[in-house]
């Protein structure tokens, strides 16, 4: 039993990784219907970004909250100088084009970092604690922290700003809040905006767990939108929730049967969720977007 939950514990950490990044997911798609491929590349630049700055002498906040800066305005830059170029176009070419930005920023980032790995020192050095009989280590406890942080900054940001309410009004129909004064193309950019500055958040929190390197974007893309299938792409919660499911499945598959199942858990989830429950295994609980 103590085993088990050690592999939960641990697969909660790394779910929330994931829950964030499908958050973002979430966002963009119901505020503009896109699905944005290059949501786990800006997750990879706060990560490097991180680094670099740490190494350039910043101390460690304005190092992190500029690493996170720079996710978001790649985010911007995505929206202003790639997307509302081509919002005449359909929605397909509107997704082709998000993965052209992916392999962009990739091939930007090689040239910056290069290819090998690149480290961050844990925010709390120490041993790991028992939580419930597992070892959560301190960046793990960190990583939840700013999870729940940031559940609760989304729901203020959505239920309490006039922003936020704007947002949820696109996602709910365009064509209405176009009416109502609300601009979508503002919203668009707001989205992408918050999208890839919650991706450079679990970016920061994330490297010291584990190396930020150049093509990190990838894997983290894909279970950030496996999470944020599995919450049925309608609420930036079910993303979370998500999130952490596959998470704990992820871990429990490494433990139990082999390490080289850990890319293989997101793909099958990813396929099954498809086809048996394409419209996601919580959106049925939602009632509203946020």
């Amino acid at each position: 039993m103590s085993e088990f939950l050690q592999f939960v514990a641990s697969g909660v950490g790394q779910g929330a990784i994931y829950g964030l990044v499908g958050v973002g997911f979430v966002i963009i798609y119901n505020v503009t219907g896109i699905i944005n491929f290059a949501q786990g590349h800006y997750l990879m630049l706060s990560a490097l970004a991180a680094v670099s700055l740490r190494e350039a002498g910043l101390p460690a906040v304005p190092a992190l909250l500029l690493a996170i800066v720079a996710g978001a305005l790649a985010g911007v830059a995505t929206d202003r100088l790639v997307i509302s170029p081509a919002r005449r176009h359909s929605t397909l070419t509107l997704i082709i084009l998000t993965v052209g930005v992916a392999i962009a920023v990739e091939g930007l980032a090689l040239l910056i970092w290069g290819v090998n790995p690149r480290r961050y020192a844990p925010f709390t050095a120490g041993p790991p604690l028992e939580v419930g009989g597992a070892a959560l280590s301190r960046q793990t406890l960190w990583v939840l922290a700013v999870t729940v942080a940031m559940a609760l900054a989304l729901w203020w940001f959505f239920q309490r700003t006039v922003v936020g309410k704007a947002m949820q009004a696109c996602a709910m129909n365009r064509d209405a809040a176009r009416l109502q004064a609300i601009n979508p193309a503002q919203m668009s950019l707001y989205a992408f905006t918050m999208a890839a500055a919650v991706a450079g958040v679990a970016g920061v929190v994330l490297v010291p767990i584990t190396s930020a390197y150049y093509d990190m974007g990838i894997p983290f893309g894909l279970k950030g939108f496996t999470a944020a299938v599995i919450g049925g792409l309608v609420s930036p919660f079910g993303a979370l929730a998500g999130g952490l499911l596959l998470g704990v499945a992820e871990a429990v598959a490494v433990g139990y049967v082999s390490s080289a199942m850990a890319e293989g858990v997101a793909f099958a989830v990813l396929a099954l969720m498809l086809v048996l429950r394409p419209e996601g295994l919580l959106a049925q609980v939602r009632t509203r977007w946020a």
